[in-house]
């Protein structure tokens, strides 16, 4: 079941990755009148700087609970974000690009399920998008119906009847609609990191395919983007 609009209460699960739209996700959760506890997964990613911003957001939105768990998913490698692999910086295709992480929003979420289960909490929030996203499967709404399935199925909880609800605010939304959210919830862009591939200098690159989404979203909406970027950083495409 996928839930965006209700006011609630209780504890909701969030999966904090550090970007945009997990920050966008967890304050919106927050709104909605849950006490916040927060998963972010140490996969072995090559732009680490994430888990700094997911840290900061963490102390920013005063999470109750925010636990970091570390998974070397470069043990499977299959990525650019975990393997030698060059992270393309030609712009946003259609097919499925080198950057997707083998199964992750499945491994993700049911780390995530685990953690809502022990934390006495139906709620579990995730930043997914499918519309101005970079063509990962597991972002679609049918993958995080089926989810939802497979975890009432497979839970203690589920099968005694309080199954999980998995709440994708941001799924429909265009990345300058998650853009105006970040400015209507009032927070810093810079709170979070979406480049794949900083500079040595600890820049975004501003070139790859997710610096690129979050830069068109914002110039879209007409809103700035308090991240810095590289100097070097492409001209954004009309």
């Amino acid at each position: 079941m996928n839930q965006t609009a209700e006011n609630s209460s209780g504890t909701a699960v969030v999966l904090l990755s550090g970007g945009l739209d997990s920050m966008v996700t967890a304050a919106i959760a927050r709104e909605r009148g849950h006490a916040v506890h927060a998963l972010t997964i140490d996969y072995g990613q090559r732009h680490v700087r994430e888990l700094q911003s997911a840290k900061a957001i963490a102390a920013k939105l005063g999470v109750e609970r925010h636990v970091e768990l570390p998974l070397d998913l470069r043990r499977f490698g299959g990525s650019a974000l975990t393997d030698d692999i060059d992270v393309p910086k030609h712009g946003v295709g259609n097919d499925i690009p080198v950057t997707y992480v083998p199964a992750r929003n499945l491994v993700f979420l049911a780390l995530t399920t685990a953690f809502a289960e022990t934390s006495h909490s139906r709620d579990i929030f995730i930043g997914v998008n499918a519309l101005d996203y970079s063509g990962y499967p597991d972002c679609r709404p049918e993958f995080i119906a089926s989810f939802a399935e497979t975890a009432r199925l497979g839970t203690k909880q589920g099968v005694e009847g309080e199954p999980f609800i998995i709440h994708a605010p941001l799924q429909h939304m265009s990345k300058a609609d998650i853009a105006r959210e970040c400015h209507r919830l009032g927070l810093d862009p810079a709170w979070s990191w979406s480049c794949y591939d900083p500079t040595p200098e600890g820049l975004a690159c501003g070139a790859c395919d997710s610096c690129r989404l979050r830069r068109k979203g914002f110039d879209e909406a007409g809103l700035v983007d308090t991240t810095v970027y590289a100097k070097d950083a492409p001209a954004l495409m009309e």
